[in-house]
Parts: structure tokens; sequence; C-alpha cells
């Protein structure tokens, strides 16, 4: 069956593809424990990509989009970097890396908390993405992007991340993995950024309570992030979902 050219999401039509015009966002990455991770997963289609004898690799990314085709709101971002399970993954750990360089691996996002309804049952529904309304405090400074996430009621998460830089981030292809009534979904999507900046380490965390705070406490954090990325301007299309 082919994909959808456009849904209605609370009797608004959203065509496809969603057009995100101008965003601003921070990542962090780090290494976490690789049986953690496969823990996570919720089915077999997939498997994390590991980078060390017993390590795989998270993401955190603090989003506040601006001008997008489903709204002004802020988003928290917690995935693992996986690849289709049988796909060839070069040398042990070493071939990870390499994927990950070349921006080959995938994502598979456990939580998307958001801050506005419309966005979540969009998301929900178009792409099978874990969205859920949370209270996100998004704040920038003259160096740094901040975000405190109270996730069911309890602080979860405060992640802070350096904010600035001069590249420009050609616009490319990259991928995400979802589940929508348990079938295994690939999700292309496109993204670029003008105020691109990347640095080693750099993050500040801090977990507070709750299920989502011990799982990245089962997963090793807090801890030092291998680096961090800031976009000012941050750009792209997210395309229809489609069965693994």
């Amino acid at each position: 069956m082919a994909p959808a050219s456009s849904y209605v999401i609370q009797g608004r039509e959203v065509p496809m593809p969603v057009e995100v015009r101008d965003a601003s966002a921070g990542s962090a990455t780090f290494l976490v424990s690789a049986s953690a991770a496969r823990a996570m997963l919720p089915g077999p289609e997939l498997e994390v990509a590991e980078v060390l004898p017993g390590r795989a690799l998270l993401s955190l990314a603090i989003i506040d989009y601006k001008d997008n085709d489903l709204g002004d709101y802020d988003e928290v971002s917690i995935a693992l970097f996986v690849r289709r399970r049988g796909q060839p993954a070069g040398l042990p750990w070493l071939g990870s890396w390499i994927d990950m360089a070349r921006e080959r691996l995938g994502t598979w996002i456990a939580h998307l908390p958001v801050n506005q309804g419309f966005t979540c049952e969009a998301g929900c529904t178009i792409w099978g993405f874990p969205k859920t309304v949370q209270e996100i405090d998004f704040r920038t400074g003259d160096d740094r992007a901040s975000c405190r996430l109270v996730y069911d009621g309890q602080h979860a998460l405060t992640l802070s991340v350096p904010r600035g830089g001069s590249r420009t981030l050609p616009e490319r292809t990259m991928t995400g993995y979802t589940y929508i009534e348990g079938v295994a979904h690939v999700n292309e999507f496109t993204s670029g950024a003008e105020g691109f900046g990347i640095r080693a380490g750099g993050a500040r965390i801090e977990l507070g309570s709750g299920p989502l705070a011990d799982e990245l406490r089962r997963l090793g954090l807090p801890k030092r992030a291998l680096m961090t990325t800031w976009m000012e301007r941050m750009f792209g299309r997210f395309g229809p979902s489609q069965k693994l």
C-alpha cells in the first residue's frame, strides 16, 4: 500500500512531507551499556550498533521548533543508534564508527516528549513516534541552551549544551525506525542547518526521579558526553512512514 499523501489530524489536513522551516536544536551523544540499550528495543527487527565491546550510542536532543507545519513547540528526543538486524556491519566496532560518521546508522526513538497536543497526535498517528505531552522548559542564553523535562509530573532530566557555531550543515537524508501497532516502519527525513557547531564533551546533565530517569541510569547516565552539537537554524522535511 502506498503511503498517504496527507493526513487529517484534529480536523486539520497535514500534507506530506511535513516541512520544518526554522528550529534550534542541541544534542549530546553518550556511550552507554549495549545490554541495557538492547533491552529497550521493542522488536527483533532492529539491533543496537555496538561501537566498543558492550557499548552503544545514545543521543539526547532538545529542539525548539519555531516554524513547522505541526506548529510552534518544544521537544526532547531520547534515541539509540541502530541498524536493521542482519544488515552488514563491517569490521566489529570499527564498522559502526564508520557508519555513524557517514550517517548510515539509523535511530530508534525511545521517548519523544513534546509540549503541544497537536504535534503529539500527528507524530503518533503519521510516524508512530512515541510522543507524549509533557512539561518542557527550553531556555537559551548567550553561550548555552538548556532544557528541563518534567515527565508525568516528576522532574526527569535537565540537559544543557553549548550554543553557537559558524558552519553550514548541508541538507542530508537520514533514517529513523518506529513501530506502529507493533509493526516496524522506516522513516526517511532530511535535515540541514545554519549556525552549526560541534564540540567534544560539553554537556551538563542532571537526572531526576521516575521511570524515565531510572531508565537513563540503567544505561549509565549521568556521565561525560562524547560530543555535543548545536544548530541555530535547523530546517528539513519528514516524509511518510513505510513498513520495514
